[in-house]
């Protein structure tokens, strides 16, 4: 099985991945997750375990200083129920999850112990430096 091979949800906006800036600032880096399931394709899909996934443990959907409100949960409830649970998850070298948290949630909601997914072995350079995720380019 390839990532090619996965099915995008046409009517969840473009999605990123963001992270702290590298270069300190105020804003986030940005990756756009189309092109990182680009990098992806041909790369061996591997069964990792849900519980050496470290962010499943961290405020990943919401700011750390703003408690999330049912409407924010439910949207991530539907999300979750949504996606193609066939997708890999991308992880960095690093092994953190650049791509997939929704499906990681469901597996975790089934009772299921691992998810397939693919590794980077480099990290490619954001494709936006210190931005807003509000100023990111939504449409498909």
């Amino acid at each position: 099985m390839t990532t090619a091979g996965c099915a995008r949800l046409e009517a969840v906006r473009k999605q990123y991945h963001l992270r702290a800036s590298e270069g300190g600032g105020p804003g986030r880096d940005a990756w756009d997750v189309d092109r990182l399931i680009e990098l992806t394709v041909g790369l061996p899909i591997v069964q990792v375990l849900i519980e050496d996934l470290d962010e499943i443990d961290t405020p990943y959907w919401f700011e750390h200083h703003q408690p999330p409100t049912v409407r924010q949960v439910v949207e991530h409830f539907r999300l979750l129920q949504a996606v193609d649970p066939s997708c890999p998850i991308i992880l960095g070298p690093d092994g953190r999850i650049l791509d997939g948290m929704h499906r990681v949630a469901r597996r975790l909601l089934e009772g299921r112990t691992t998810v397939a997914a693919v590794r980077l072995p480099e990290l490619p350079p954001p494709d936006y430096r210190d931005c807003h995720p509000d100023d990111l380019p939504y449409e498909r």
